[in-house]
């Protein structure tokens, strides 16, 4: 346990920060979740917003740093193809 002042303080920022992350990733699932059952359900004005909201939770996560680049990107390419009609 730290007990020093500002490693105390570091402690607590860096769980607010992880708890923050955390609600950012399961944000996009969520969001996920909502575009692949828009697909299915084969509504194209659900699954085009639902497709617009999930690539701007994805952005925004890789902008704070709580998904890597390339994990937002892999996860764009496929809301696009679920967006598209074509599920591989």
């Amino acid at each position: 346990m730290a007990n020093i002042a500002s490693q105390i303080k570091r402690n607590q920022r860096t769980e607010r920060e992880h708890d923050e992350n955390l609600r950012m990733r399961s944000t996009v699932k969520t969001h996920f979740r909502r575009l692949e059952q828009a697909a299915q359900a084969g509504d194209a004005e659900a699954t085009a917003r639902e497709h617009r909201e999930l690539i701007a939770r994805i952005d925004k996560a890789v902008q704070k740093g709580a998904l890597h680049t390339n994990n937002g990107a892999r996860k764009k390419a496929r809301a696009a193809r679920l967006a598209s009609g074509n599920s591989a």
